[in-house]
């Protein structure tokens, strides 16, 4: 049953093996309307595993997942998309031979009744400029906004976004801001995989660590970033992270 206390995301027990690899284990975790939450973790922690086992691209081995109160554990891509959970991937996803506002009729298209205005965010990305281009003659980084704002074209309740700023050039990356600050404001639940920790820091007041699949740390970000755990365990040391901040990590 969904009530107003239910948050918009929440795993309980989510677990994903494959074979004999336990790629996410036991990870509980929620979103609620309006917040913004970072996962971060060191190079095979499952950060991607994770997000592949929330939006239905895998199934999970064990546990659960909620959307706004709703059991939707192993329900397929399309079916969550729907219901108003989406996600991003690290690279450019776009229909290359479709012009930029072909591309956004295609998202608006699949979401049906739930398709949103993206004025703003078509404004906030630099796409009203490239209008009538083929998806597939843009530059990577504007071909990787077109997908965001797809993604956002789809009117999501949640928004999990997989290495939003990986492969833009630093000019760019106050974009993805703008757009992520837009989304919550309008009631939105973001969950971000990242590795830029100046992303992290701007965009995420509280995150969750993973390390070997399993929660390490979870809380406000400063002092989670601070733990002598996290340290050694996300950059091999215990060194501040201000103070390697150049590290970056993968899935």
């Amino acid at each position: 049953m969904t009530t107003s206390a239910d948050p918009a995301l929440r795993t309980v027990g989510l677990s994903k093996s494959f074979g004999g690899v336990h790629a996410v284990r036991e990870v509980s975790l929620s979103v609620d309307a309006g917040e913004v939450k970072g996962v971060i973790g060191p190079n095979g922690a499952g950060k991607t595993s994770l997000v592949n086992t929330i939006s239905g691209r895998e199934k999970p081995s064990r546990g659960s997942v909620f959307l706004e109160g709703r059991d939707v554990t192993g329900r397929p891509p399309h079916h969550l998309s729907r219901a108003g959970l989406t996600r991003s991937y690290q690279h450019s996803t776009v229909f290359a031979e479709a012009s930029v506002e072909e591309n956004l009729a295609r998202a608006g298209a699949f979401a049906g009744r739930r398709a949103v205005d993206v004025d703003a965010y078509i404004e906030l990305a630099g796409l009203d400029a490239v209008w009538d281009a083929t998806a597939g003659s843009l530059p990577y980084g504007q071909r990787k906004m077109l997908g965001l704002v797809m993604t956002l074209r789809t009117g999501p309740s949640v928004v999990l976004l997989d290495e939003p700023a990986a492969g833009l050039e630093s000019s760019e990356r106050p974009r993805i801001d703008h757009m992520v600050e837009r989304c919550a404001e309008g009631g939105g639940a973001v969950l971000i995989v990242e590795h830029d920790m100046d992303l992290i820091r701007r965009l995420c007041p509280t995150i969750l660590v993973l390390d070997s699949g399993r929660v390490l740390a979870e809380g406000e970000t400063g002092e989670v970033l601070a733990r002598a755990d996290v340290l050694e365990a996300y950059l091999g040391s215990a060194e501040p992270a201000t103070e390697r901040e150049g590290s970056g990590v993968g899935d």
